[in-house]
């Protein structure tokens, strides 16, 4: 991939976490539509029953409605051929279920990666690590 491609698809997985950012389920699904592909592979813990850009609004839903303020910051991003790297820091208020917890008010702070391969200007497939241990000991599941 040209560095031009590579600068492209960097450009738009920011576009993509601003979007993210919004604290808007239908920004966030406007983006999900625009920037990836309805089949893309999605290898992480997903909701059952959906597969593709379906599976990752789902995912979104969730996360929405558990952390209303949720906020990703990228901390570092590598770009190597079709692929981009992006290591975060998520940020969010339990405000919301979540994995069978009730609200707790607490604020949580964890860490992610995930690396999106793109093609034809989308995200055609995403792999990622999710700290998700930190999340439910912060939020008071797990003894520290």
């Amino acid at each position: 991939m040209s560095t031009d491609g590579a600068t492209t698809n960097t450009a738009r997985l920011k576009r993509f976490h601003s979007a993210a950012n919004s604290g808007d389920l239908g920004t966030i699904s406007k983006a999900i539509d625009e920037f990836v592909a309805p089949d893309v592979l999605f290898h992480a813990p997903v909701p059952m029953g959906a597969t593709g850009a379906e599976a990752l609004k789902r995912v979104w839903e969730v996360l929405l409605r558990a952390f209303p303020d949720i906020h990703v910051a990228v901390e570092e991003t590598i770009v190597e051929g079709d692929k981009v790297v992006s290591r975060n820091t998520v940020t969010g208020t339990h405000r919301g279920e979540y994995q069978g917890l009730a609200p707790t008010g607490k604020t949580v702070t964890y860490n992610e990666i995930f690396i999106f391969r793109f093609a034809d200007g989308r995200i055609v497939e995403i792999r990622g690590v999710v700290d998700v241990l930190a999340q439910l000991r912060q939020l008071g599941a797990f003894p520290s």
